[in-house]
């Protein structure tokens, strides 16, 4: 659930593509919960929408209105995966999932976002271009490890969860003492007296 959660904030459309794929190939058994998947117009929209956001992502600013919209979409879709993932459970159960598979994907997708932006403030297109490529990259290799080796998937993504907390944290911070406002320097009590 969480690694599927985690490459929804990154690439919605490609974790969905990707899962969906490889139950169709037959690279994978999917647990039941997952077969909506493999459904070919879910394969269809999903592998139409990563094309919109492949080509949306390599344009600077672009993606970052890109980004700024998906801020709604990727975590409501990070909660539907999850809940899928979870499969039949109590409605307690499927809410609790919602709302850890909702944050994480909020987290990651918010970590994407700022980086994305930051990143389009250089002059060149490359490094924009190498970091969006990277993504889609990554996102395609950890779907693909979450549906052969769940566990350690699991693992690998709460380690990441944890370094996106703990940078974003020293992040935070430093952000917090520059912008705090100075001391006023202290004046003495001379009056100049003869």
């Amino acid at each position: 659930m969480v690694p599927f959660a985690f490459a929804s904030g990154v690439n919605l459309y490609a974790t969905i593509a990707v899962a969906g794929l490889c139950a169709r190939l037959g690279l994978v058994t999917l647990p039941d919960q997952f077969r909506v998947f493999s459904h070919g117009a879910v394969i269809a929209i999903a592998l139409t929408m990563y094309l919109v956001e492949f080509i949306a992502d390599k344009v600077p600013w672009v993606d970052t209105a890109w980004d700024a919209v998906h801020t709604v979409i990727r975590p409501l879709g990070g909660a539907m995966v999850a809940v899928v993932a979870l499969g039949d459970a109590a409605p307690a159960t499927q809410a609790i999932a919602a709302l850890v598979g909702g944050s994480v994907a909020l987290t990651t997708h918010l970590t994407k976002a700022g980086t994305r932006a930051v990143v389009n403030a250089s002059p060149e297109p490359f490094s924009n271009w190498t970091l969006s490529l990277a993504e889609d990259l990554f996102v395609v290799a950890l779907t693909w490890f979450a549906t052969q080796h769940p566990w350690l998937a699991a693992a690998a993504t709460i380690v990441l969860l944890a370094g996106i907390v703990t940078a974003g944290s020293f992040l935070f911070k430093a952000a917090r003492r520059r912008f705090r406002p100075k001391p006023r320097p202290q004046r003495t009590g001379a009056t100049g007296a003869p």
